[in-house]
């Protein structure tokens, strides 16, 4: 079973910065794509920043030049650094993690979501 887990969330002032981790745990033979999205109230989820296996970047227009996604593949984590924060980025922020098993098994897996609160 994989599982990630996710931190990193918290309250920030408007133009203040932080950076998410999300960490995945279990039998996993390989990572392929890695990414965030978020959801804030009343909003549906949408994409924030992907990194696919070959380090290839996609993000936002919302977020370009300030949110920067990366990757330990030492440590199976995902980074979102996120700065120049504003209200507007205020949402509960979720990684996915796009695995092969050691059973040859792909599966997409979610975090449980980190909060981030941005005040003005």
């Amino acid at each position: 079973q994989v599982q990630l887990v996710e931190s990193g969330g918290g309250l920030v002032q408007a133009g203040g910065s932080l950076r998410l981790s999300c960490a995945a745990r279990g039998i996993i033979s390989s990572i392929h794509a890695m990414g965030w999205y978020r959801q804030a109230p009343g909003k549906q989820r949408e994409l924030v920043a992907t990194l696919s296996s070959g380090s290839r970047t996609n993000y936002a227009d919302s977020v370009k030049g300030r949110f920067t996604i990366s990757r330990d593949n030492a440590r199976n984590t995902v980074y979102l650094q996120m700065n120049s924060l504003k209200p507007e980025d205020a949402a509960v922020h979720y990684c996915y993690v796009d695995v092969s098993t050691s059973t040859g098994t792909f599966l997409r897996v979610w975090g449980q979501g980190t909060l981030v609160t941005v005040s003005s």
